[in-house]
């Protein structure tokens, strides 16, 4: 890098380490290189901004947002919850186990970790506690269990990876499932683990006819997916299409069966889910600023005939991305760092053999390991106002998680088999 283009680095890092919201860091100093160091003209930006949000694969995101929220509002949150720890409460550590669970149920249909901290760990912390779980377990399974939301598919980071990869969406939708799955069997083990070690009380095993009750009573809120995958996967309607499905089917459920929403709720889910689909769209545009101008001073192609240089087998080539993604997913939101990021190994991938269908999925996992990782961790700072503990409490309570999911990360980046799996027996991709 030359002068000027550290300076660009060092004003990005500056900004963000000065509390300067991300969206303004990234468009400011984008076009400050834009138009002082490249010498674009500034009219040149508004075009980028424009083009930036002018794409139709951003519709599955606000559709998904929105159905996340419509869940948050009525009770299929909760149905998802009593059918988790229906199935599973009455081992030891059930009650954690069926918080995971309920992370990966709603997981499937919201497409955010933020949302499923909020809308699951906000619920399961206090419960856990209530129940007399030890504390720090409780916090520490409920802060990183949320990883699932952007795991399991729908996934919003999925969608903007697919969207700059131009690669089948449906068919990296399918890489989520079996390291979800595999995140939630080895949290799971070790819940179990844990709470039998520490002795902690077993409740009875629910009578049949409970759950039946209970399955009965979820019935609707269990469909949501089915619905979800069952019309992708059969080609019944799009990724996108499956989006304003959902919508209207979350809708429908809340409005006329559960009667747990008010049409007088309407307005303000309406309403919440606009305010956080602009701040992502704002997210994207100046995430596009500042990506653009990497592109024209042609920082992806010099950093890709640096790593080729010096790294001679994709092993390890993708072992110091890891390192580097984690770092980065410590620091920056999962949108921002997609969108950044990926153009700039996008030629890598090329060059060492690497599906992108499988470093989509790595990647995914390395930023969202990022959101219950310090300094920045947003789902620390949800789970410590939850539960009114330090940054510093939460932190030391998610290490033992952290760990379990770096180890399936590491297991996923040098034995890619399970993450392509699918798309190859679906799609005949990988």
């Amino acid at each position: 890098m030359d002068n000027a283009q550290l300076l660009i680095l060092a004003l990005l890092l500056g900004s963000m380490a000065a509390t300067v919201p991300v969206f303004m860091a990234l468009f400011f100093t984008g076009l400050a290189g834009m138009t002082l160091i490249v010498g674009v003209d500034a009219q040149i930006v508004i075009e980028i901004l424009y083009r930036s949000m002018d794409k139709f694969a951003l519709i599955v995101v606000l559709f998904f947002v929105l159905c996340g929220n419509i869940m948050t509002t009525g009770s299929i949150v909760e149905k998802l919850i009593k059918t988790a720890d229906v199935l599973v409460g009455f081992l030891p550590g059930g009650l954690s186990i069926a918080g995971i669970l309920a992370c990966g149920f709603f997981g499937a249909i919201s497409g955010s970790t933020v949302a499923t901290v909020v809308a699951i760990g906000g619920f399961m912390i206090p419960a856990l506690i209530d129940h007399q779980y030890d504390e720090r377990f409780s916090i520490g399974v409920m802060t990183t269990a949320p990883i699932l939301g952007v795991i399991i598919p729908p996934s919003i980071a999925m969608i903007l990876y697919a969207m700059i990869t131009t690669d089948s969406l449906e068919a990296l939708f399918l890489t989520g499932f079996i390291p979800g799955f595999l995140i939630i069997i080895a949290m799971s083990v070790y819940a179990w683990w844990f709470c039998r070690r520490h002795g902690m009380a077993r409740r009875p095993r629910p009578r049949f006819h409970d759950v039946v009750r209970v399955l009965r009573e979820s019935i609707w809120a269990l469909m949501l997916p089915v619905i979800i995958f069952g019309g992708i996967y059969s080609g019944i309607f799009t990724a996108n299409e499956a989006a304003i499905v959902a919508c209207v089917y979350a809708f429908a459920v809340e409005l006329f069966i559960h009667r747990d929403m008010k049409l007088r709720d309407v307005k303000k889910v309406i309403v919440s889910s606009g305010v956080t689909s602009a701040t992502l769209l704002v997210i994207v545009a100046g995430a596009s600023v500042f990506g653009e101008y990497l592109t024209f001073e042609q920082i992806p192609e010099h950093i890709a005939r640096a790593a080729v240089s010096n790294f001679h087998t994709p092993w390890s080539f993708l072992l110091v991305v890891n390192v580097l993604l984690l770092c980065v997913g410590m620091f920056m939101d999962i949108i921002s760092a997609t969108i950044i990021l990926t153009p700039i190994f996008l030629p890598l991938l090329n060059q060492f053999g690497i599906d992108t269908l499988h470093f989509g999925l790595i990647m995914t996992l390395n930023l969202g390991i990022g959101y219950c990782t310090p300094p920045l961790g947003v789902s620390l700072f949800i789970s410590g106002a939850v539960a009114n503990r330090s940054m510093l409490y939460v932190a030391r309570a998610v290490l033992p998680f952290l760990l379990i999911q770096i180890g399936i990360l590491l297991l996923l980046t040098f034995w890619p088999d399970p993450v392509l799996l699918l798309p190859r027996l679906f799609y005949n991709a990988g």
